[in-house]
């Protein structure tokens, strides 16, 4: 069974950091691109950061580059996202998605980031 578990969130205030983890589970890990999203009340579910299978290729949505980086363990199935120069704007609940074929149907229940002061 395919299952993402995000943790990390919480309440910080603007300028702050966080680091977000993806813990997956039931495929092969390494095999597969993953991805950060986010979702503020009322909005969209917007495309945050892409990572290769490797971790080699990264990309970031223009809204975060030079201040998030996304990395990956594969030894621990485990997926990152450290939040640096946090904004109001930030304020949102992140998932992580698989990026591969009918893996990108499953959600995990997300992380809650609120930035404010």
């Amino acid at each position: 069974q395919v299952q993402f578990v995000e943790s990390g969130g919480g309440l910080v205030q603007p300028g702050g950091s966080l680091r977000l983890s993806c813990a997956a589970s039931g495929f092969t890990f390494s095999n597969y691109p993953m991805s950060w999203y986010r979702q503020a009340p009322g909005n969209e579910r917007e495309l945050v950061a892409d990572i290769s299978s490797a971790g080699g290729f990264k990309k970031y949505a223009d809204f975060v580059k030079g201040r998030f980086t996304i990395s990956r363990d594969n030894a621990k199935n485990t997926m990152y996202l450290q939040m640096n120069g946090l904004k109001p704007e930030d304020t949102a609940v992140y998932y992580c998605r698989a990026n591969g074929g009918g893996l990108r149907k499953y959600w995990g229940q997300g992380t809650q980031v609120t930035v404010s002061s």
